[in-house]
């Protein structure tokens, strides 16, 4: 396995740590776990769902919390007051968490549970100070028009 050192780009920049602890964690992680299946769906330009295969919770089992730029999706089994016997459990109900890390000025805008899957909505927000704006250009100075015309026909004469 290969392993990088990002101390070089902590020396030379500022403001770009949570970049490179995402890069150094992505690089790291040999036991990302596959548990549970989930999509990410691009859905328009600023629009997003997380959808997660929750078979055998409820919506009560499930918590999904925004905090910062992570989103966590959480799932513990009620215990059952019967005690069942399975012949074969093919359905795994385990206890998880799930961390998505998230953009910058994108928010968690609703979420569902319905037919065995959790649908998480998001969407990227941009603040008007951010976003890009047209910047109107003026017309040129007279003056300096009018000296630029001066001096060609002082040229043609």
């Amino acid at each position: 396995m290969r392993t990088y050192d990002f101390t070089p780009l902590y020396r030379a920049s500022v403001g770009f740590d949570r970049m490179a602890n995402l890069l150094d964690r992505a690089l790291t992680a040999d036991t990302a776990t596959t548990y549970p299946p989930y999509n990410i769906e691009k859905l328009g330009d600023d629009a997003y769902r997380i959808s997660i295969a929750v078979a055998g919770f409820t919506a009560d089992e499930l918590n999904v919390e925004a905090r910062e730029n992570a989103l966590t999706v959480t799932a513990r089994k009620a215990e059952a007051d019967t005690k069942t016997t399975y012949l074969h459990r093919g359905i795994a109900q385990r206890a998880f968490e799930k961390t998505f890390q998230l953009a910058d000025h994108v928010h968690v805008t609703g979420a569902r549970h319905a037919d065995g899957m959790l649908h998480i909505e998001l969407e990227r927000q941009v603040p008007e100070a951010l976003k890009p704006r047209q910047i109107e250009i003026a017309g040129g100075a007279k003056s300096g028009a009018a000296a630029i015309e001066g001096t060609s026909e002082a040229v043609e004469a």
